[in-house]
This record gives C-alpha cells, structure tokens and sequence, in this order.
C-alpha cells in the first residue's frame, strides 16, 4: 500500500501570491522583521543567523520567508513605512484630527531616524540606488488622509497639500539621528504645526 503524504506543516503550507499567510507564519514573519529592524539600526551587518535566533525562528523558517539579505533589507523598509501608513487612520479614530496629525508627525520622526539607521544597510544589500519610491505611496495616503480629515474638521488652514506638508517637514531628515534626535525633531514638528493651525477656520484643539 503506497505510504500516504504527510500534510504540510503550517509553516510550510504554500501561501500563493496574494495569500494570506496562516496566523503562526503571519506572526515569526513579523517578528523578524522587527528583530531585523533593531539589529540592521544598530549593525549594517549584522547577521542573518542572529537575527534569526533573536526571533526565535529556525533557519529554515528564515529563509522560507527572506532567502537572502537583500530581501530582508527592503521588506524590513517596507514594513516600517507601512507601519508609519496605517498609524494615521488609528489615529484618526480615537483623537480629534489636529491631535491625530501631531502625533502622527511624531510616528514619521521616529521613522526617519530608523531610516537613517538602516541607509548603510540599505546601501550594502542593494544596488538600486535610493529606495524612497518604496514608500512614497503609503506616506502620502497617509498625509492626505490627515489633511483631508483637519480641512473638515476646520482645525488646519485651507487648501494645504501633502506636498506642502511634506516640504514643511523636510528637516526632520537633516537631524542627526544619533544626537537628540527627540527634542529637536518636537521642535520643528510643534512649528509645523503652529503653521498648520494658523489661519484654520475652526477651533483647533489644544496641543
């Protein structure tokens, strides 16, 4: 009697382009690429293998999921400006707008400053050059949801576009990120948005 096939672990089941991954498999990809983040900030090279172990993951579940470093570098940039994109719509749904886009602005420092921790990996892992168009899209869906949600609500001056916002804030990524990083960036952000607010047709919030 032919010997029946063992069914794929759920690690190992097939996900398909466009599939979502089973929850356990959802969970150790996120996890690397949180450890990864860490690791890639403090060490451009770093290596896969401790990045690995510090997930607590096997080295074959690893590279199912990032068969090599350059993999691993984009999807870790990836999944932080995605992270930054989808903070603004929780936001938005417990705090009045203005308060929203402030704290947003905070959420967007500390990704610059993680991105500027991960340029010398960035650079090692791949030859493509710059990668902001990675997350140019989810940035600005982002931005103009904000936007839109304060030109509503009255608690922004009108007619404020993503890219006025976002050359508004283009110092963020002239601060050192290994010096006080923290005060400077609240600082500018707070400017930013006293800017934003002046002129607002309705009550804006208190900070």
């Amino acid at each position: 009697m032919p010997q029946k096939k063992a069914a794929p672990s759920r690690e190992q089941a097939p996900s398909g382009k466009g599939v979502p991954l089973r929850s356990d498999a959802q969970r150790n990809r996120e996890r690397i690429l949180e450890v990864a983040l860490a690791e890639f900030t403090r060490s451009a090279d770093a290596p896969l293998s401790a990045i690995a172990k510090k997930a607590g993951v096997g080295q074959g579940t690893f590279y199912r999921h990032f068969p090599n470093r350059e993999a691993l570098v984009l999807e870790v940039y990836r999944y932080e400006v995605q992270q930054v994109a989808d903070t603004a719509a929780q936001l938005l749904a417990t705090r009045a707008p203005d308060r929203a886009l402030r704290e947003w602005m905070d959420r967007l420092a500390q990704y610059a400053m993680a991105k500027a921790g991960l340029a010398e990996a960035m650079r090692k892992a791949t030859a493509r050059g710059t990668l902001a168009g990675l997350g140019h899209g989810p940035v600005t869906a982002a931005v103009t949801l904000l936007l839109n949600a304060n030109d509503e609500a009255g608690t922004i001056r009108p007619g404020v576009t993503p890219d006025d916002f976002v050359l508004a804030i283009a110092g963020l990524w002239q601060i050192d990120p290994h010096g006080d990083w923290q005060s400077r960036a609240g600082r500018l952000l707070d400017l930013v948005m006293d800017g934003l607010r002046a002129g607002a047709p309705g009550r804006p919030q208190a900070r």
